[in-house]
């Protein structure tokens, strides 16, 4: 207990999933938490589900001036921020021949614009006393998979824009450390009792070297470990949660 006390934490994507798993976790430690989400419908739920102060503050990370909104909302209601953790995206399943422009535009506005926003109002808000900025990227990034082609393309940049902010922030001696997290497949309960998704996710679990899927909890675990003071020296760096899956 008490890894993130006396630090504020933004959590965009937060209002489900992997960014409300982590929003829990961040406040359990001692964490004031911000959580954004473009969908704002049980923003009260969300709120009392986190506990310790939490706030909620709807966002469409796409949008320059939400971002503006979310930080200047933070900083009046907690004095500033120390870990931003560019989580929210979509995937969308489309190939290299029949991908659409729309659905190439909607991915890099949400998967790409939206963390490069978040660490640029990252940087600019966190300059003068330094924290950690966390993107949400996947193992997508790392290897190639034949229909996700906008989905891999967005996240293949985030790792190495999560790199060039990084040694950007070092050499102008901010104290901001960036890096990324590459989950692999995470198991989602709702599709517990969905025959169809049970059949494609035992096809998929022969390829995972530890035969299961990953929890939302671990990777919660390991965003916590990159907003708290025992990662200071890690930064640019790619950090993979696969079961193995990109060793082989």
């Amino acid at each position: 207990m008490g890894r993130l006390d006396n630090k504020v934490a933004i959590i965009t994507g937060g209002a489900n999933g992997i960014g409300l798993t982590t929003a829990k976790r961040f406040a359990s430690e001692g964490a004031k938490v911000a959580v954004t989400d473009v969908n704002d419908a049980q923003s009260d739920e969300v709120v009392k589900e986190i506990g310790h102060g939490a706030i909620f503050v709807k966002h469409d990370v796409s949008k320059e001036e939400d971002w503006q909104n979310v930080f200047k909302t933070v900083i009046e209601k907690f004095g500033g921020v120390d870990v931003m953790f560019n989580n929210a995206g979509i995937a969308a399943f489309n190939d290299a021949e029949h991908v659409t422009l729309d659905e190439w535009h909607k991915v890099m506005a949400i998967d790409l614009d939206g963390e490069m926003l978040g660490v640029k109002y990252g940087i600019l808000n966190m300059k003068d006393h330094g924290g950690s900025i966390i993107n949400m990227s996947s193992i997508e990034g790392l290897i190639g998979y034949p229909n996700l082609f906008a989905f891999t393309a967005a996240k293949g940049a985030v790792r190495m824009m999560t790199k060039s902010a990084a040694l950007y922030c070092a050499k102008q001696k901010y104290g901001i450390r960036v890096n990324s997290i590459h989950p692999g497949p995470i198991h989602k309960p709702e599709l517990d009792n969905d025959p169809k998704e049970q059949k494609l996710i035992g096809a998929h679990l022969a390829s995972l070297p530890l035969g299961r899927f990953g929890e939302k909890d671990e990777v919660a675990g390991l965003a916590l470990y990159l907003a708290s003071d025992e990662s200071t020296f890690s930064t640019g760096s790619e950090f993979v949660i696969d079961g193995g899956y990109t060793a082989q």
